[in-house]
């Protein structure tokens, strides 16, 4: 009896399971973090002041991980090809507060990048800025320990700020 009874129970969990997991799939959910490149963006090309800079490798890798494909600027066809134009993308570092010896303690790391999207001449999305910032501390007996820091942040801020970017393509 009792092994009749475990079968129809785990029976009636993974229906519930698989019930469960189709009404999710049917209302539209997705993970956080997983963006679905619309049509008009499904050939990119990119455009940027730094072709090397953290924020244009982790844009590049967000719009491949969310189904586009990047091609090369140059030789590129005219109308079924989305442009990224990034026409700013800065790092700047401002000191919040010192000592009382006058040594900076904290600093605040800014992330800045303007950018445009267009498509066959006509504009998809207007020139905007993107701002993330993020707060650090300094001890100066640290401070290859720190410098090493201000680059993992930079590196944090690149990532995130490329996600805030692949979020709104997304939208288009």
């Amino acid at each position: 009896m009792s092994l009749i009874l475990n079968s129809i129970s785990s029976k009636v969990v993974l229906g519930s399971a698989l019930a469960f997991a189709l009404a999710l799939g049917g209302c539209g959910f997705r993970l956080q973090g997983q963006q679905v490149v619309p049509e008009s963006l499904s050939t990119v090309a990119i455009q940027a002041t730094d072709e090397q800079s953290e924020f244009t490798h982790a844009l590049r890798e967000a719009i491949t991980s969310s189904g586009g494909k990047i091609v090369p600027s140059i030789g590129r066809g005219p109308g079924d090809t989305a442009t990224v134009v990034v026409s700013r993308d800065s790092v700047s570092e401002r000191v919040l507060s010192v000592s009382s010896r006058n040594i900076p303690t904290d600093y605040e790391l800014t992330y800045t990048v303007e950018l445009a999207v267009t498509r066959g001449g006509s504009e998809l999305l207007g020139r905007e800025t993107f701002t993330l910032s993020r707060v650090y501390s300094f001890d100066e007996t640290k401070l290859l320990a720190k410098e090493r820091e201000k680059d993992i942040l930079v590196e944090a801020l690149a990532r995130d700020m490329a996600s805030v970017v692949a979020r709104r393509l997304s939208a288009l």
